[in-house]
């Protein structure tokens, strides 16, 4: 603990930093929502789309619950939302936990956070192109 930068925090300073961070991470996620409310409808018609052209000729799609056709929208803008969100969130977490972590510890953590915003990405990428093109074929 010979560190030039480290200095002793109580309990107290250190959850109202982690109070901070949380407060920043949801209203970057609320901005990012804010944003994205206007295209709900634009978004829930383009993910529907590959869904509407397997439909017979004639049919559409039924809302099986009287909230239903309001909340899909919602809940789908919300998730976009928090995945367009995703890097602020990381970097929210990283910069409390960063100060705590000795210089070695920080440039072995810089690349490993930012690999797992590259591969939440992917991952989240990866199933949209090889399973609903399959799904769409059956």
């Amino acid at each position: 603990m010979s560190d030039p930068d480290f200095n002793d925090s109580t309990l107290i300073e250190h959850l109202v930093e982690l109070r901070a961070r949380l407060v920043r991470g949801l209203m970057g996620l609320g901005v990012v929502l804010l944003a994205l409310l206007p295209f709900s409808r634009t978004l829930y018609t383009h993910l529907a789309t590959p869904l509407v052209s397997q439909l017979p000729a004639g049919q559409s799609m039924i809302a099986t619950n009287p909230a239903g056709a309001f909340f899909a929208p919602l809940k789908l803008t919300f998730f976009t939302a928090l995945f367009v969100a995703v890097p602020w969130l990381l970097y929210q977490a990283w910069a409390f936990v960063a100060p705590g972590l000795y210089a070695r510890e920080k440039r072995l953590a810089v690349p490993l956070l930012g690999s797992a915003v590259a591969l939440f990405y992917l991952a989240v990428r990866s199933p949209t192109f090889w399973y609903c093109r399959r799904c769409s074929i059956f």
